[in-house]
């Protein structure tokens, strides 16, 4: 009785492994829904075929079901090649969907690829049906005058899909965007012309082409705000007023420092000259005494001598100025 009990017991646990293997094997709700909803699949090829490829059923299944309520036709091999691919199913067909019903012909092969190059395919779809406004930093100019003008800019873009693989992104359009309004800016006359015609802004950055390359499609550029910056000539202008003063102090120093170095090369010059004349001088007693001992001089030559200059120096007294002759005896 008891051995009865046991191979009882082994025999329910058998069969609900079983029933749990069948039914993780083929989900049969999933099939059931799957048959409702007109597609058409097989129980051992499709649904424990995928299990074995690890895919899962219920992502492929839901994906095609939904596709065929909406009167899009996919390939079940194709769903499962982009999700073993690393694609996200669901988003796929939801961007198909929408691309279906805004007449945008978007295959499934280019749907994928998008989804496979990391953008929002379905998120590209929708800014194909609603435009997407993005603003722009603000951007700063200087025109002519020397007048800076800060601009905002809002860009009015749709996606390009043809374009979305491979196309540069939103900061490439607010970069060109950017580089037009400087470029603008800065070959206007007048910061007055850029504030009475701001239009004139985004005119000539739409007829620029900025687009090109891009995976958007630029519609309009609207100027937002328009504001006045600093007088960047005028501040130019002063640093380099400033920078020539420093630059003609500084060369009027180096001719003062240098005036002041010949003037004194100058003084030493004339001490030397003084000291030689001096020590000329100091040789006059000597030669009178040489010329005495050897009788070339006579007592009445040498008074002679002196009486001549004492003369000279009473003269040179007389002819020198009142102010002279204090400093002399000062």
């Amino acid at each position: 009785m008891e051995a009865l009990t046991g191979l009882s017991l082994i025999i329910i646990i058998a069969i609900g492994l079983f029933i749990i293997l069948f039914l993780y094997f083929i989900p049969v709700r999933l099939y059931i829904a799957a048959i409702a909803s007109g597609v058409r699949i097989k129980i051992f090829q499709d649904l424990i075929g995928m299990r074995l490829r690890r895919v899962p059923p219920t992502v492929i299944v839901n994906s095609m079901i939904t596709a065929t309520k909406a009167g899009i036709l996919v390939h079940q091999g194709k769903l499962e090649a982009h999700f073993l691919a690393g694609g996200n199913v669901p988003r796929v067909i939801n961007a198909l969907i929408s691309a279906d019903k805004a007449n945008l012909g978007l295959s499934f092969e280019r749907a994928a690829a998008i989804d496979l190059a990391g953008r929002d395919v379905l998120e590209a779809v929708n800014m194909s049906v609603l435009p997407k406004v993005i603003e722009t930093p603000v951007v700063a100019a200087v025109a002519k005058d020397g007048i800076q003008l800060k601009a905002i800019a809002r860009v009015t873009v749709r996606t390009n899909i043809e374009r979305l693989v491979g196309g540069a992104g939103e900061a490439t359009v607010l970069a060109r965007v950017g580089e037009g309004i400087v470029s603008t800016i800065g070959s206007s006359v007048t910061h007055k012309e850029v504030l009475e015609n701001p239009d004139k802004i985004s005119k000539s950055v739409l007829a620029k082409g900025l687009d090109s390359g891009t995976a958007f499609e630029i519609l309009s550029i609207d100027i937002a705000d328009v504001d006045i910056g600093q007088n960047i000539g005028a501040i130019l202008q002063t640093d380099q007023a400033e920078a020539d003063l420093k630059v003609a102090r500084a060369k009027a120093e180096e001719r003062r420092a240098a005036a002041v170095a010949t003037e004194q090369e100058n003084v030493a010059e004339v001490s030397k000259q003084r000291a030689r004349v001096v020590e000329a001088e100091a040789e006059i007693p000597k030669a009178i005494s040489e010329a005495f001992r050897s009788g070339n001089l006579g007592v009445m030559d040498y008074y002679n001598l002196r009486n001549i200059q004492a003369d000279t120096q009473m003269r040179d007294s007389i002819s020198k100025p009142e102010d002279k002759k204090k400093d002399d005896n000062g």
